[in-house]
């Protein structure tokens, strides 16, 4: 039996566009976290969750917290899957100390993260998503051009438009990491 499972709660897409490339590079099971029993958590060493950034929180994040007297003991990798550039420092850090507010230092200690780029569809989003990324535009035009950041251009260039930045190959350190743990837990 696999000893991995994928688990997943996703609003746009995009979370479970990644989920599925992860599970099947895995070969292992998927579900979405509403369908997820949690007597079977049990049966799974490596539990990888993933869930969408949205203003600073990770969507689903409690399936973790208020499990973890369940999970402390299994190897727990998270990924999230938001518009931020996973290549910007700031972005890393702004998405941490996020984490940081909801997880314990022991949770975050524990898990393995990481950080996947998706899609942005203005018109699939609902209204207080729209009306966020509305207040974030308005934000920065008011921002001095020369202090804008290139994603904060992107953002503006790219307003009321589709953007997809999903990309199968941004799972493989995730996946490596799985398959090495997977590896050294079978040669024990």
């Amino acid at each position: 039996m696999n000893r991995s499972v994928v688990i997943y709660e996703s609003k746009y897409g995009s979370t479970k566009r990644y989920a599925e490339w992860i599970a099947q590079a895995l070969s292992c099971p998927l579900f979405e976290r509403k369908k997820f029993r949690l007597k079977d958590l049990s049966q799974y060493e490596i539990i990888i969750y993933g869930g969408g950034l949205y203003a600073g929180g990770v969507s689903g994040i409690k399936l973790i917290t208020q499990n973890w007297d369940i999970l402390s003991g299994k190897k727990i990798v998270l990924f999230t899957c938001g518009i931020a550039d996973p290549k910007d420092p700031d972005n890393i850090s702004a998405i941490r100390t996020s984490l940081g507010k909801v997880l314990s230092k022991e949770m975050m200690d524990h898990l393995q993260l990481f950080h996947l780029r998706g899609k942005l569809d203005y018109s699939g989003l609902n209204l207080m998503h729209r009306s966020m990324m509305s207040m974030l535009r308005k934000m920065l035009l008011k921002k001095e051009p020369h202090t804008l950041r290139e994603e904060d251009r992107l953002l503006l260039d790219t307003y009321g438009k589709c953007i997809d930045f999903t990309d199968p190959k941004s799972i493989q350190s995730l996946v490596a990491a799985v398959l090495s743990t997977l590896d050294s837990s079978s040669h024990n």
